[in-house]
C-alpha cells in the first residue's frame, strides 16, 4: 500500500512537472539548461558511492543508499531517467562546474565556499562532523579543544567539509586527507591515525559494519551542516524545479522514508561487502 502511494505522489509530482516546465516562447531565456535536460530524458547525478549509508556500492556492485533513493525520486518527478556518476568526492563540483553533470547529490554539507561557485538546493538532511576512533580517551573527550594536540593523527576525507573543519580546528595536529572514506577507516583500523573525522551517519555506519574493532562510543557531532543538491550554476530552472521538489517529497512523507529506511535500519547492511 505504502509503495503504490509513493507511486501515485511521483505521478502527480511528474504531472506538476509537466504543468511547470518552461517551455520555448513562454517568456524562459532558451539558453537555460533545463531545456536540454528534459529533451535528453535523463539527468546525470554525481556521487563518490562511498558515504554510507548515504551512498555506497554493495556486494554485487550495485550503487545505494540515501542519495540514490532521493536522486530517483526527483528524476521521476521531472519525467526523467536518473544516471548516477560515481567519482572521487573531490572531483563532483568540477565535474558540475565543467558540466559533465547536472547535479551533485553526495551527502555534500551547504557551505559558503562552495555556494559562492554553485547554487544548492535544500537541504534534505541535517548532518555533523564526528569522530571514529578506538580511543575511549578520544571518545569522550569534556572540550574539542583538547583533540589539539600535537603529535595527534587524524584523517579525512578530501574535498569534505570534514577536512577543512580538520585544518582549522586542529592546527597543531597531523592530518591525513585520503581519497574515500573506507581508505580513512582503514587507516584507524590499523592504528595509522587517532581517529577518522566523518560526518556522524558514516561513522554509525563503520561502527555497526565493524564490531570487533572496538570502537568506542561515538562523540556529539562537533558541527551542524545542512545537506544539500549542488546544480549546474547556469541552470536556475532546474534550481528551482529541484527546490520545490524537495518540498513537496519532505511534506509527502516520502524524504521521512528515505530516512527511516537507510538512517534508522540496517536491513541493508546484508548486502554490503
Amino acid at each position: 500500500m505504502r509503495a503504490l502511494r509513493n507511486l501515485v505522489l511521483l505521478v502527480c509530482l511528474a504531472a506538476t512537472a509537466a504543468c511547470q516546465t518552461p517551455m520555448p516562447g513562454d517568456g524562459a531565456t532558451p539558453e537555460d539548461p533545463l531545456h536540454d535536460i528534459i529533451a535528453s530524458g535523463v539527468l546525470r547525478v554525481g556521487l563518490s558511492a562511498d558515504q554510507p549509508p548515504f551512498n555506497m556500492r554493495t556486494r554485487s556492485g550495485e550503487i545505494v543508499g540515501f542519495d540514490v533513493d532521493l536522486a530517483v525520486a526527483l528524476a521521476s518527478a521531472m519525467g526523467l531517467e536518473a544516471t548516477v556518476v560515481p567519482m572521487a568526492f573531490a572531483e563532483l563540483l568540477p565535474s558540475l562546474e565543467t558540466q559533465k553533470i547536472d547535479i551533485v547529490i553526495s551527502a555534500m554539507t551547504i557551505t559558503p565556499q562552495r555556494n559562492a561557485h554553485v547554487p544548492f538546493a535544500g537541504p534534505y538532511y541535517v548532518s555533523g562532523t564526528s569522530a571514529l576512533t578506538k580511543s575511549d580517551e578520544l571518545a569522550h573527550i569534556a572540550e574539542m579543544g583538547e583533540l589539539n594536540a600535537p603529535g595527534r593523527r587524524y584523517a579525512a576525507v578530501a574535498g569534505t567539509s570534514n577536512e577543512t573543519f580538520a585544518k582549522e580546528q586542529f592546527p597543531l595536529t597531523t592530518l591525513i586527507s585520503t581519497r574515500d572514506f573506507d581508505e580513512a577507516v582503514l587507516l584507524v583500523l590499523n592504528d595509522e591515525v587517532d581517529a577518522v573525522l566523518a560526518d556522524f551517519p558514516l561513522c554509525r555506519y563503520a561502527a555497526m559494519v565493524h564490531p570487533e574493532a572496538g570502537f568506542s562510543d561515538l562523540m556529539t557531532p562537533f558541527t551542524v551542516e545542512p545537506l544539500g543538491v549542488a546544480i549546474r550554476a547556469d541552470a536556475p530552472l532546474l534550481v528551482n524545479l529541484i527546490d520545490n521538489y524537495l518540498d513537496t517529497l519532505e511534506y509527502a512523507g516520502i524524504l521521512g522514508q528515505f530516512k527511516a529506511r537507510w538512517l534508522g535500519d540496517d536491513d541493508w547492511l546484508e548486502s554490503m561487502p
